[in-house]
């Protein structure tokens, strides 16, 4: 049975591991940070597509245990004018519907869930260099330990220790917006309809959902030059209130008292990406997530094509006649899917206007879209 080293426990890499085990695979995870309680307050949604990986690996109970549903989403011009209101995602199947839930607790859930399995995840784990030769490849980690596998994935995030040292690939890019996000169980709004609503502001994208006990969840997009390292490190959370106070304001919409509602919960980040095209294989080292195929989070589906990611890699370990066969079948199968999100996603972070749609009023899919319930379906072959 082939020894797998996955490096990263967030939800890419606790996924990924989750199906490697399913396929029958001996599977590791490390992770650098002590606990698994990372970047807490952020908040994510988890669409239909990654509910439907989730179910895949008989993982929906941990997800669905977590958070609260959005089955519909409400959209506003800047003067609180309703400009829509549509169901989202397969909103009649409550094991596939759009979930919202903090990042940690999700990061968490999926690591619990691999530890309650079988899989060894090691905390504390920081990646220094990895290399490879005939007999595998061994993972430097700086507490001078290491670990030897017949493959290694790399699910560590945007920031990929992996990506710089075993493939010196290109590093993100900035995708032309600050990202903020906070809590706050104090906003003005009513307790939660399973809705989204997002605002369509003259200065800032917004978006706010809320749940049943009536804790308001919400980002905002804002184009403008990025934020310095110092800059990111050292603002408080009454300095990014501020920052974007002042634009929310000048429409007359929930955002600005929202945000006014919102203590310490508050975060900003800049929008980035990975270039298209950047290489996500060397040899026996594999990218996946964050780590290769980030996108600006416009689209919000950053957690959901991670969590493609690790099933469709699993299959393809489990159905081709060798590793290298898998991994090549892999990456033809998730590029341009991937690929596509990126584009599309930085493209509204940039306020580039897509191409115009089809004939029928809609924008094109996603490559992929049309097979991806196959695709995911655990007992159907990678290769049909």
């Amino acid at each position: 049975m082939a020894r797998v080293l996955v490096i990263g426990g967030g939800i890419a890499g606790s996924a990924t591991a989750l199906a490697l085990h399913r396929a029958g695979l001996d599977v590791e995870v490390h992770e650098a940070h002590p606990d698994s309680a990372e970047d807490l307050g952020a908040f994510l949604t988890v669409a239909s597509n990654g509910m439907r990986a989730l179910a895949q690996l008989d993982a929906s109970a941990v997800v669905t245990a977590l958070g609260c549903p959005l089955t519909s989403m409400r959209v506003l011009d800047g003067t609180g004018m309703e400009l829509a209101h549509t169901p989202i995602g397969e909103a009649g199947d409550p094991l596939l519907q759009y979930r919202c839930l903090r990042r940690g607790d999700l990061s968490s859930a999926l690591q619990a869930e691999a530890a309650r399995r079988g899989i060894a995840v090691r905390h504390g784990a920081r990646l220094t260099g990895v290399r490879q030769d005939t007999g595998g490849v061994t993972a430097h980690f700086a507490d001078g330990s290491t670990a030897t596998g017949d493959l290694l994935i790399g699910a560590d995030g945007l920031g990929s220790t992996v990506r710089r040292t075993a493939l010196d690939a290109v590093q993100p890019l900035y995708a032309g917006q600050l990202v903020f996000y906070g809590c706050t169980d104090a906003a003005p709004v009513a307790d939660g309809d399973a809705c989204i609503t997002m605002i369509r502001g003259s200065s800032a994208a917004f978006g706010v959902a809320v749940s049943p006990e009536g804790e308001a969840y919400w980002f905002a997009r804002v184009s403008g030059d990025p934020l310095s390292a110092e800059q990111l490190a050292q603002s408080s959370p009454a300095d990014r209130r501020e920052m974007l106070l002042p634009l929310l304001r000048k429409d007359t919409t929930p955002a600005a008292d929202i945000v006014a509602a919102t203590g310490e919960e508050i975060l900003v980040t800049n929008a980035t990406e990975i270039p298209t095209g950047t290489p996500w294989r060397s040899e026996r080292v594999l990218l996946v997530g964050d780590a290769a195929h980030a996108a600006s989070p416009a689209t919000g589906q950053g957690a959901s094509m991670a969590l493609e990611d690790a099933v469709i890699l699993a299959k393809c370990l489990r159905d081709a006649p060798d590793t290298d066969s898998a991994l090549t079948r892999f990456e033809e199968l998730r590029r341009p899917r991937v690929e596509h999100n990126i584009t599309v996603s930085g493209n509204i972070s940039r306020g580039v206007h897509p191409p115009s749609p089809t004939a029928r009023g809609a924008a094109p899919s996603r490559p992929g879209e049309d097979d991806l319930v196959r695709l995911l379906k655990w007992d159907a072959d990678i290769w049909t």
